[in-house]
């Protein structure tokens, strides 16, 4: 899992500064990066005691973002939630000096436990699997009731206009994204597919969820949480770079992305799991049994009525909203997954992505439109004409 350094640090500087700064980490260290796929370089550090520990610092050079790898970020959340009941591994120290070892970097314990690439869960029992899942989604229901300022947090982020503000970037980055052309054919990348319909039904304050604020992990998932090593339990998440002050149901729709991408034809589009089609893998709750637990944890008082509700066919008012907020979630979760494809097709349109699996993804930015849009008339049949064809 941790191997060759291919992002060298300076160990004598580093090693002076935690000593210095952090006496219980005994040096000297020995060092070893994290396999790919993380934005933030992540390293294990082995201190002379044998103790294990993770360094995740910002990427050498010129940050082409002002918003992503945000480590200080990451490391303020961490440590709030030490006091809560939201497991994450322990926050040592933050380092704002870039002269140390050329960047911003923290430091946090390393959890030993168990990660799963793979959102089926393969290789385990039925009962098993399903009892990881309940987990993970007990663990963000957590996290969804803490009051920011409960933990120091409170200007963290915005605590109102959430979606409002992600559609306004998002119809600002789309625009630039479609008037990108090509380098050698001079053929612009193009809008997505039913753009301007779906912007007027997100910007639709009507039909928007309830406007509410709460902590977001912001790219809450299986393969971003660390399982202990033989019980289906969370001891940690990871990865809080995008976290903020947000609506809940953003992460919930994240989390729920497979199921609803599992409909779509591998061919054309990405991140396709057929395994979660109904059904199709033992033991993986559904989408509305995830749904209910999720609700039972962050509010507690709702658990008999949702328990009731199993055994009764006709659905509550609030049990019929939530449904109704989750699928536009739902709907502008794909929308914004599109959006990203496309961002993939105007670099490569740039000749700046040119690898076989960043083609895979611009040619994925329509079906992904589509799909969205048939989401967008779940919530509202008949808003505007024309149903996609996948």
């Amino acid at each position: 899992m941790a191997g060759r350094v291919r992002h060298p640090i300076d160990m004598r500087a580093l090693e002076a500064w935690i000593s210095k700064t952090v006496p219980e980490i005994e040096v000297p260290l020995d060092i070893k990066q994290f396999g790919f796929g993380q934005s933030n370089p992540t390293y294990q550090l082995t201190a002379a005691d044998g103790r294990r520990y993770v360094l995740r610092k910002k990427p050498p050079g010129q940050l082409l973002s002002k918003t992503a790898h945000k480590v200080e970020r990451e490391y303020r959340i961490i440590a709030a939630l030490a006091s809560t009941d939201v497991p994450v591994p322990k926050a040592y120290c933050l380092c704002e000096d870039p002269s140390i070892i050329g960047t911003p970097f923290y430091i946090m314990s390393f959890l030993d436990g168990r990660i799963f690439e793979d959102p089926i869960i393969p290789n385990v029992l039925p009962d098993e699997r399903r009892a990881i899942w309940s987990d993970a989604v007990r663990v963000l229901a957590k996290l969804h009731r803490i009051d920011p300022r409960s933990v120091g947090l409170e200007n963290f982020g915005k605590s109102t206009g959430f979606y409002n503000r992600q559609i306004a970037t998002w119809k600002t980055i789309c625009d630039a994204q479609a008037r990108v052309e090509d380098v050698e054919t001079r053929v612009a990348v193009g809008q997505l597919p039913y753009f301007e319909p779906m912007m007027r039904f997100f910007a639709d304050e009507k039909q928007q969820p309830a406007d509410r604020g709460t902590l977001v992990h912001g790219d809450f998932k299986i393969d971003n949480l660390v399982f202990h090593k033989t019980e289906p339990r969370v001891i940690g998440i990871l990865d809080w770079e995008m976290s903020t002050i947000g609506h809940p149901l953003s992460d919930l729709s994240n989390l729920l992305t497979p199921y609803f991408t599992a409909r779509l034809d591998p061919s054309k589009a990405v991140n396709v799991h057929p395994g979660f089609l109904p059904r199709a893998t033992r033991g993986l709750p559904t989408p509305d049994e995830i749904t209910r637990l999720y609700y039972s944890v962050v509010d507690p008082q709702t658990k008999s009525a949702l328990e009731l509700s199993l055994h009764n066919s006709q659905k509550s008012a609030d049990d019929q909203e939530r449904k109704r907020e989750l699928q536009w979630a739902m709907s502008f979760s794909m929308f914004r997954l599109a959006a990203i494809c496309q961002g993939i097709a105007a670099r490569q349109a740039g000749r700046q992505a040119s690898s076989e699996k960043a083609r895979r993804y611009g040619e994925a930015r329509a079906p992904l439109a589509r799909f969205a849009w048939e989401l967008v008339q779940a919530v509202q049949p008949g808003a505007e004409s024309g149903k996609p064809r996948l």
